[in-house]
């Protein structure tokens, strides 16, 4: 009985680090592509994040640690575009047999300086993709296809998982196709003569692209980029012309110059938007549904007067 025991004991203690090992690992660049592997991958992946929450993912300094990770990753998610340019350096140097899924593949992508911002040149230092705007997932239709290329990598990198996978996706690309739709439900009740802001770094293009707001950004599509006087006294001069209502905070950006032309102007600080990172679990965006929402109630709230 007790032999029994024994080799029931170790059976399962066989089997226990094989369940460990069931579940891959991905390694995402940033907090949003996170959030979707993990909607996507559910207890199939162990996710690991580069930039995480409040991050800024334009001007991360990789640590040893994070070569590490991707050495002992399956999948490493990233943006690409030029929004990590600091990845491809730490690929390299992590020796690792990672696949990497860039995510904005087959998205049709805008140029930084399309739509008369007011931000004039964009200065994208340090990016691959100098003049396209890496921020494609501002759009929700776009962000369906970030979610269906992770989908597909996910089922390359562990087709047991395939039926699993495709149901998380659908279940999630529900989700985005409801949020798609009450996003344009608050842009209608905002008055189409009021559909103008200030935001600190050209971040919104695809948002304002898919939503019909505009965006007007001091800064060009990195928020390494140096803002220049002119530049401010453009804006300042612009929000006067315009009678835009309201300019709004960033949550990765300095508030300084926001504040600065709130100040000149007398154009409200409108809140805080949602950009390039999400909030740890306690704050107003810890996922990417949170994040959209969050942003188009402050917007709402803001212009819709």
């Amino acid at each position: 009985m007790i032999r029994i025991a024994v080799v029931v004991l170790s059976l399962l203690a066989a089997a226990l680090p094989a369940r460990a090992q069931e579940r891959i690992g991905v390694v995402a660049s940033f907090s949003i592509l996170g959030d979707f592997v993990r909607s996507v991958g559910g207890d199939r992946v162990a996710v690991t994040t580069l930039v995480g929450p409040t991050g800024d993912v334009h001007v991360y300094t990789p640590s040893p640690r994070d070569a590490k990770q991707i050495a002992d990753a399956r999948l490493v998610v990233v943006n690409g575009l030029g929004l990590e340019g600091w990845l491809p350096r730490l690929v390299q140097s992590s020796g690792g047999k990672a696949t990497i899924v860039t995510v904005t593949k087959g998205i049709k992508t805008r140029e930084a300086d399309e739509g008369g911002d007011a931000h004039g040149h964009s200065h994208s230092q340090g990016h691959g993709d100098e003049h396209t705007d890496p921020h494609a997932w501002q759009s929700v239709p776009n962000a369906k296809i970030y979610v269906a290329n992770i989908r597909d990598a996910l089922i390359g990198a562990d087709p047991a998982g395939e039926a699993t996978y495709r149901a998380n996706a659908e279940a999630y690309l529900a989700k985005l196709d409801a949020l798609d739709r009450e996003v344009r439900e608050q842009v209608a009740k905002i008055p189409a003569g009021a559909r103008k802001v200030i935001s600190t770094h050209d971040a919104f293009g695809y948002f304002a692209d898919a939503y019909g707001i505009t965006f007007i950004a001091p800064q060009g599509v990195s928020t390494e980029s140096e803002v220049s006087a002119r530049d401010v006294a453009r804006i300042i001069k612009q929000i006067r012309a315009s009678k835009i209502p309201a300019v709004f905070l960033e949550n990765i950006s300095d508030p300084r110059l926001i504040q600065r032309i709130a100040a000149e102007t007398g154009a409200k600080i409108g809140g805080t938007l949602y950009s390039d990172s999400l909030t740890a679990e306690n704050g107003d965006a810890p996922t990417y549904i949170d994040m959209v929402r969050h942003n188009i109630r402050t917007l709402t709230s803001a212009l819709a007067g």
